[in-house]
């Protein structure tokens, strides 16, 4: 049986204030929690079901909390939730070194919480693990965040600071997404490099543009104004593993 105090502090971690205050977040849904339980992350509670706990090992020092299905329904973000929902405590903001032998996502200022989700679960599947955010960038750990993810976000690593400084100090290719740059699909991006994705509506902003070593664009073929940025980003992930 849950508290009220305890439904009262995990409803608190769906607002960003309380995230950061408690440094928690909130993970829900059954594959989402097992990917947490397998990780690094430190877990404080856990709050499932009968079903899911039944022959599951869970390490020391995890509160552990069974309830019934409809306990879970509307506790977390998501209503569909009948089977587990997880807390657990942010990692440091620590910086993040990229070797001229990897990849590296640069996100500039990308506001929509689905789109940020995606574009980590993306560059999960091919095989890129760091990712470098503006301050403006949504909140990894929103519930949207985590759950676009479905579970990437145990294996890829975020970190937040101001662009223009960290661009500053890298020697690597530097790509960016333009409207005007090479064909995607004849780049060389070599071995590896950081790749920038500007801002859903105004792109790459103006302020960054100097540290841009190579322009590349999606060549258009169709009428639609744009692509998604998370779709897009996905496209210059293949290419770049080609």
């Amino acid at each position: 049986m849950l508290s009220k105090a305890k439904i009262k502090f995990v409803k608190s971690l769906q607002i960003k204030k309380y995230r950061k205050q408690e440094q928690c977040f909130l993970v829900e849904g059954a594959k989402s929690v097992q990917e947490l339980l397998a990780s690094d992350f430190e877990v404080t509670m856990l709050v499932a079901t009968a079903e899911f706990l039944s022959g599951r090992r869970v390490a020391p020092g995890i509160e552990v909390v069974e309830v019934k299905p409809a306990e879970l329904e509307g506790l977390g973000e998501f209503q569909t939730n009948y089977t587990a929902l997880a807390v657990a405590r942010h990692k440091p903001n620590i910086p993040i070194h990229v070797t001229a032998s990897e990849f590296a996502l640069v996100l500039d200022d990308l506001r929509d919480p689905g789109n940020l989700g995606t574009i980590v679960r993306t560059a999960d599947w091919y095989g890129i693990t760091k990712v470098i955010a503006s301050q403006e960038t949504a909140d990894f750990y929103s519930p949207k965040v985590i759950s676009s993810t479905m579970g990437s976000f145990t294996r890829v690593s975020v970190y937040y600071t101001d662009l223009a400084p960290y661009l500053t100090a890298q020697s690597l290719n530097v790509f960016g997404a333009y409207l005007d740059g090479q064909d995607v699909h004849r780049v060389d991006f070599g071995t590896g490099g950081l790749i920038v994705i500007g801002n859903e509506s105004k792109g790459i902003s103006p302020a960054l543009e100097q540290f841009i070593t190579h322009k590349v664009t999606i060549p258009r073929y169709g009428h639609a104004e744009s692509l998604n940025a998370s779709i897009a980003t996905a496209v210059i992930c293949d290419n770049l593993r080609r």
